[in-house]
Parts: C-alpha cells; structure tokens; sequence
C-alpha cells in the first residue's frame, strides 16, 4: 500500500497504460481520479474500482478544462498529491507530407496540453505546502529520430526536456517531476500506428506490429500493466530523491 491515502489524477486514464496505472494506484491505496475526454461512466468505475476512483471530464486542450478538473478533483478530496500526464495522441507521415493540422494537434496534446496540466497541478501543490509527485510519460521515441514519425518523436522528446526543466524548478517546493519512457506497447493504439506504417511501407496490416515485437530484447511487446510498476515508484515515498529523470521501461529498446 505505497499510495495509501493519496489523491491521484490520472490524463488519458480511460485505457491503455493509463488505465493499468488506475488500476495500480487503486490497488497502492490511492484514490485516483479518471481524466479523460471522454470518461468512463460512474457505473464502470463502481464496478472496477468501488469507491476509490471516480471520472472527472478533462480535455488538455483546453486551459480552463484543465482548471475545472483540477479543481473539481480538490473539492471532492480536499487535495491533490499525484499527477501522471499520460493523456497523448499519435501521427506520422515522411516530411514532405506532414499538415499544419497534424503538427498543431500533436503539440497541443503532448506538449501544450501536459505542460499546462502539469503547471496547474503544480501550482496547487505548492499551494498546499505538502509536496507531491508529477509523472509525465515520454517515449522511446523521443530518444531518437524516426524518418516517418518527426512531429510524434519532437514532441516527445519535448516532454523529456520539460520533465528536466520542471523537476529542477519544482523540487525546492517538495514536488518530483519524473518521467516514464515506454518503448513499443500492445495498445489500440498501436493498432492505429500498425495501420498507418502499412500504409507509408506499403506492408500487409499486422506485420509492422509483429516486428516490432519480435525486435525488442525482452522478447515481446510491452504490455500497459508492464509500466504500473515504474508509475507507483516514482509517485511512492521510494522515488523521494529522484529528480527530473524518464525512466526507460521498453524491454531493452533503448539504453540511456
């Protein structure tokens, strides 16, 4: 029970690794809420998790969203001690074919929409007095180029230079900002990826995906439960003097 009585709000946390991570936090102890675009009824979270998650409506998008979440969250729970930025969306397509469109989507959610969760989160943590921990989820792929995935591979590697920046401001207040660096996981997500390299690498639907598995080291494709586990250490007491890091969890893709 390492998150025994925190407050927790998670972005993107209706599926994918988001949900692993609620699902964690929960079974830690914590009580999270859910904030997504479009989040789970009351009834499904009552069902998976009792009373100790709920929905909260949030598009990263938008700046008084934002703050209409966050505040929704403190005045049902009196606080807010963890924030995973884990709300992300996903494009490619070689250079010359990228849109204004793409590119401003991209960098709205990613970037734009997690560095403003993340200000607004902070700000009322150090409101509070009492510290907290804020986990922002980057990529392998913003370790690295990709000819195909530019605007998706910049915007992550934004996130990890946000991380750094964030977490040597932040920690004079008692907050940790860390990050979380997954490699290639078995999402729908990937499901949409899968389709769009069939289409730029002229492949049959299905085979990016199985490659990409079969490359990384471990021997398969991570899985959203694989990454729960670095998200309950860098939001527990454990990760107390780690600071401004991303964390790989990629089965090996990437050494860093």
């Amino acid at each position: 029970m390492k998150l025994r009585d925190r407050i927790a709000v998670v972005t993107g946390g209706a599926r994918g690794i988001g949900a692993a991570i609620v699902d964690r936090y929960v079974a830690e102890g914590a009580r999270v809420a859910i904030a997504d675009i479009a989040p789970p009824g009351e009834a499904e979270i009552a069902a998976r998790h009792g009373d100790k998650a709920f929905g909260v409506k949030l598009d990263v998008t938008d700046r008084a969203s934002i703050e209409r979440a966050l505040a929704a969250v403190e005045a049902r729970c009196g606080g807010l001690d963890i924030l995973v930025n884990n709300a992300a969306v996903f494009d490619m397509a070689p250079i010359v074919e990228v849109t204004e469109a793409s590119f401003d989507r991209v960098f709205a959610i990613n970037v734009k929409g997690l560095f403003f969760t993340l200000q607004a989160a902070a700000r009322r943590m150090i409101a509070r007095g009492r510290g907290g921990k804020i986990i922002n989820m980057a990529s392998q792929a913003g370790r690295r180029g990709e000819a195909l995935v530019s605007i998706y591979c910049a915007s992550k590697a934004a996130v990890i230079s946000l991380t750094q920046s964030a977490g040597l401001d932040l920690i004079k207040h008692g907050i940790n900002v860390n990050g979380i660096s997954p490699g290639v996981v078995d999402t729908p997500m990937w499901d949409e990826v899968d389709a769009l390299f069939a289409k730029y690498e002229k492949r049959p639907l299905g085979e990016k995906k199985r490659l990409v598995g079969e490359a990384v080291p471990f021997g398969r494709m991570g899985s959203p439960a694989d990454h729960a586990g670095a998200a309950v250490f860098l939001a527990s007491a454990d990760s107390d003097y780690v600071v401004a890091q991303t964390l790989n969890v990629d089965g090996g893709n990437w050494m860093s």
